[in-house]
């Protein structure tokens, strides 16, 4: 069986995509919930339809355009939140807003027939190329050895940066690192999920790792295998179901973070009853 999906090109794509991405989600996605920054990171993706659009509209890769409206939004939410006395939740609703329409407006400016921009916005990731794929994987090496080499330094930032500027840390740096590392992993999970969806693949594998533990390094890890293990899964049904891969991955997701509760819930219930 697992043969018969391996011998089609767009499989093994999607395979790989779905690995990588699993990767991001337990890294990155572990900072965002730390950070609290969920609805943000919702906001740069949602800026990333601008880039899609411009894509079609001047004719090159729309994930390169995604990638460039990403990082663009992420480094200019980061300076005006430094430079201005700005709401967060407005900065994100104007940004969201104007992605959005600008893709709206590349779209119409596109020659011939509009493209379909439902694989961007719902995600579809057996339509994955091989172009598609050298990027992620860029991506997510860059992501992980970003990671590992200063993971001491990313522990301390995390947990108190205020800590982290008293002892000599730019703090100011990692602020606008730590947004772009979120803008390229969005990116990546695009081609999975889509931008609506993004937002759950980005943070449920980490609120189901957080039932287990709280150390970092093994949040991150946790996250990245029930990421990868969730998405294989969904994957596989959607296959043999013929339904959207992006919402049969986020439904699975979902599943598994209540059940996780439940779980969780029920044996602190159990440990009291016998105290």
């Amino acid at each position: 069986m697992i043969e018969a999906i391996l011998n089609y090109q767009f499989m093994q794509n999607a395979l790989l995509t779905a690995i990588m991405a699993s990767v991001v989600c337990g890294i990155i996605g572990t900072i965002v919930v730390e950070k609290k920054l969920v609805m943000m990171s919702g906001g740069i993706a949602h800026t990333a339809f601008g880039g899609i659009g411009l894509g079609y509209w001047l004719g090159f890769e729309p994930i390169l355009g995604a990638l460039i409206f990403s990082a663009g939004s992420s480094l200019l939410i980061t300076s005006i939140k430094r430079k201005t006395n700005t709401n967060t939740d407005t900065m994100i609703g104007i940004l969201w807003s104007t992605g959005m329409a600008l893709g709206i407006l590349f779209i119409y400016l596109s020659p011939g027939y509009p493209p379909d921009m439902a694989s961007y916005l719902f995600g579809d990731i057996l339509t994955v190329t091989r172009f598609d794929l050298y990027v992620i994987l860029g991506l997510v090496l860059f992501t992980v050895l970003v990671i590992v080499a200063f993971f001491s330094k990313w522990l301390s930032y995390l947990f108190d940066d205020e800590f982290s500027f008293v002892i000599g840390m730019n703090t100011r740096f990692m602020d606008y690192f730590m947004f772009l590392l979120i803008a390229l992993s969005i990116v990546v999970l695009i081609r999975v999920v889509g931008i609506i969806l993004v937002i759950a693949l980005l943070t449920t594998p980490t609120a189901i790792a957080k039932r287990f533990t709280f150390d970092l390094k093994r949040l991150m890890i946790l996250s990245s295998l029930i990421g990868m293990g969730i998405s294989l899964t969904g994957l596989w049904l959607s296959f043999y179901l013929n339904i959207p891969s992006g919402a049969m991955i986020i439904l699975l997701l979902a599943a598994s973070f209540f059940l996780s509760t439940l779980l969780k819930k029920e044996k602190k219930t159990s440990m009291n009853k016998k105290n």
